[in-house]
């Protein structure tokens, strides 16, 4: 037990020093077109559990039925315990920034115009997750900072509704609806 935690301080300290080489190197930016066609959704279940909100987004940004895609975190989850969307926790964090769930895997393969970091504290494994999306945009909350968010939005976590209506706004602002 004693040699676990020992391991697990380690691992954090190894995805600190990923975080801080991956924030000094320019960033992988998508190959996508202008336009949204692919929204992807990181969400703090802590926080924020209602994920079938953001299904919402199909309807308005007038989206193909599979264009949203969305991955929880949990600090803690059993892997037991049916969840409606994949998790990943904690205890998947593995060495160098890397993360050992097969459902955040499938996630960062995939290559999206959107990608909504929907948490307002700042998390290590949430962190790491935003930096390893290929997206085009990525928007989330400003308790976050602007080194993981390209747009910045001054919502409460806890207002979905408001978070939406700002974001299609903005979008419409940058011409990309």
């Amino acid at each position: 037990m004693f040699l676990k935690g020992i391991k697990d301080k380690f691992k954090q300290k190894s995805a600190r020093k990923f975080i801080q080489q991956t924030l000094s190197k320019p960033t992988a930016k998508s190959t996508r077109k202008k336009g949204v066609r692919k929204i992807g959704c990181i969400v703090d279940l802590d926080k924020f559990d209602k994920t079938d909100m953001f299904y919402e987004f199909l309807e308005a940004f007038s989206l193909q039925p599979n264009a949203v895609k969305i991955i929880g975190y949990k600090s803690y989850y059993d892997k037991n315990s049916p969840y409606a969307t994949p998790v990943f926790s904690d205890k998947d964090l593995g060495w160098n920034g890397d993360i050992e769930n097969s459902y955040a895997l499938e996630f960062l393969n995939g290559e999206y115009d959107v990608l909504v970091n929907y948490y307002n504290e700042s998390n290590l494994l949430l962190n790491i997750m935003s930096l390893k999306t290929v997206a085009r945009l990525k928007v989330g909350f400003k308790e976050v900072g602007p080194e993981f968010n390209d747009l910045m939005l001054e919502t409460k976590i806890s207002d979905f509704k408001t978070f939406k209506t700002e974001l299609k706004k903005y979008l419409g602002v940058l011409k990309e609806l």
